[in-house]
């Protein structure tokens, strides 16, 4: 059995861009999005939209988007099959919501230094996938 090849489709503008948004709208925007996040995370209601916006750091930080698309033999373009539903939701609990936090104050940390700007952008693209093991 042929198995579909799995790539990533990004939509990123220019490097000069993407700094350029971080240094005058990212770096605050971005700390007031995560913030908002989190605190929609406390409650039941505000759940699956704090994830939604955790799941979207790396657009608000620096505009870069990207995800995981397969093509099958046949030549058919579709994302990427997620892992279930209820296994994403116990690690969020148990290990997503701490670990991402974590992961994103060393990451707002790092974009505050020019040195670590490529390494932090980098973190802040893997942030879905620490919150929920969302496959981009």
């Amino acid at each position: 059995m042929i198995q579909p090849v799995i790539y990533e489709q990004t939509s990123r503008p220019g490097c000069l861009l993407q700094i350029l948004w971080f240094a005058f709208v990212g770096w605050w925007l971005g700390a007031i999005w995560v913030v908002v996040a989190w605190l929609l995370c406390l409650t039941i209601i505000g759940l699956p939209l704090g994830a939604a916006m955790l799941n979207n750091v790396p657009q608000v930080i620096a505009l870069r988007g990207r995800r995981l698309v397969q093509m099958s033999p046949s030549g058919a373009i579709s994302d990427v099959p997620q892992i279930n539903f209820f296994i994403r939701a116990i690690y969020f609990v148990l290990i997503g919501w701490w670990l991402s936090a974590l992961w994103m104050i060393v990451a707002y940390a790092l974009c505050l230094t020019i040195i670590g700007l490529p390494i932090g952008f980098w973190m802040f693209d893997l942030v879905p996938t620490l919150v929920t093991l969302k496959r981009a």
